[in-house]
């Protein structure tokens, strides 16, 4: 029985190197002989990227000078923001804009790249160089842009472009965060503290520095494409905004807002990722939301990282669900903070086209689903730390 206080999900805004919007992303997953990733060589050589599509800034980000002071994750975030409201209907109803809660995941901004080559050509020759770092940090960044303040530029940045001025919260954590969002927005609808929410994030992939992290972590796969699920090497980027309209199943029927899919269950959590820990979270989250789950109308949409070892525990654990799988990195890359809003877009799409999209790599997971889809299951394990899980459901 449909409750007033479901959270629904009425806007949905996805860019990535698919294209723009829903779709850009339904033709390219259902292409005739098969779907195509579509990577290039990223910063750092031999190392593929998920690039973002050619965007026209302006449809979205009108002001050339809004454009100019944004680093690129903030004009893909900002952007996508903007698809999400435009699709929800609330994009320029002040009304409505004036009570939407903005809840953000994001990184902790772009380097200064001029800035990090002048320090590092510096330090081999000083005699000193804890203290030459100290002062070049102090007197070389922009003293307003320190750490704590660079996540929080995405969520001014929609405010002042698209107006909305409801309450706002960032949250920090890569994958755990962007999930965290979701359920945050989730959890405030369900006690009514909320009624109408913008949720979301984005990232560049095409960033050296973001190469270079992941590099260094050994974290990071060289070479041609290769699937997740066959993957040992570790992740390819992908740069992607997504965010999402979350609002009561009560106050969209008030504004005559059509749901996309219900968000019928969401669970977060981390763990130290000591062997088959993530999978005992998984099972556990599992078990509280089954119930949503219809056999035979199901499907996995899984934001897996594509790192191993949790990679491979993740894929034993679906495995055991004996439902069909897209790992959604195949088709996106991934996109830290913003996989899991990603996932639960491409899942979506899924539910109100009523099917699943086909096999994204040959690989048993990934088997093809002719039956009606219902309902859809959306984990996602972080590359190091942070599991999450949802149901969506038919609205």
């Amino acid at each position: 029985m449909p409750d007033p206080r479901d959270a629904v999900i009425t806007g949905i805004g996805l860019i990535s190197c698919l294209g723009e919007g829903e779709d850009a992303h339904w033709t390219a997953l259902n292409a005739e002989g098969g779907f195509q990733p579509v990577t290039v060589d990223g910063p750092l050589a031999g190392y593929p990227v998920h690039p973002m599509a050619k965007l026209e800034l302006g449809r979205q980000i009108p002001k050339h000078g809004d454009q100019r002071q944004m680093e690129p994750w903030q004009r893909i975030g900002t952007y996508a923001a903007g698809l999400a409201l435009d699709a929800a209907g609330v994009k320029g109803v002040p009304e409505l804009l004036g009570r939407t809660d903005l809840i953000v995941a994001a990184g902790g901004g772009e380097r200064d790249y001029a800035v990090d080559t002048a320090i590092l050509s510096a330090l081999p020759g000083s005699a000193e160089p804890e203290m030459l770092l100290n002062e070049r940090l102090l007197g070389d960044l922009r003293p307003t842009l320190f750490l704590a303040q660079l996540s929080n530029l995405l969520a001014g940045n929609i405010s002042i472009v698209h107006g909305v001025i409801g309450s706002s919260r960032t949250f920090m954590g890569e994958e755990a965060s962007g999930a965290d969002a979701v359920r945050i927005a989730c959890a405030r609808i369900a006690a009514g503290q909320a009624e109408l929410c913008l949720v979301g994030s984005s990232y560049n992939a095409e960033r050296p520095d973001a190469q270079l992290h992941y590099l260094m972590g050994g974290r990071l796969h060289r070479g041609p494409f290769t699937g997740i699920w066959n993957r040992e090497t570790g992740l390819i980027l992908g740069s992607v905004g997504c965010f999402l309209v979350i609002e009561s199943r009560e106050h969209a029927q008030a504004r005559g807002a059509a749901p996309i899919a219900q968000i019928a269950a969401i669970a977060t959590d981390r763990c130290g990722r000591a062997p088959n820990a993530a999978r005992a979270i998984a099972e556990h989250q599992l078990a509280g939301m089954r119930q949503h789950l219809q056999p035979g109308a199901s499907a996995v949409f899984s934001a897996s990282a594509g790192v191993a070892p949790a990679m491979a525990e993740e894929a034993e654990f679906l495995a055991g669900l004996d439902l069909p799988v897209r790992g959604v990195a195949n088709a996106l890359g991934h996109s830290v903070e913003a996989a899991f809003p990603a996932a639960l877009a491409l899942a979506a799409f899924a539910l109100g086209h009523q099917k699943l999209f086909a096999p994204l790599q040959a690989h048993p997971l990934e088997a093809p689903m002719p039956e009606r889809l219902a309902a859809a299951l959306v984990t996602g394990w972080g590359h190091w730390r942070g599991e999450a899980m949802a149901v969506l459901t038919q609205p």
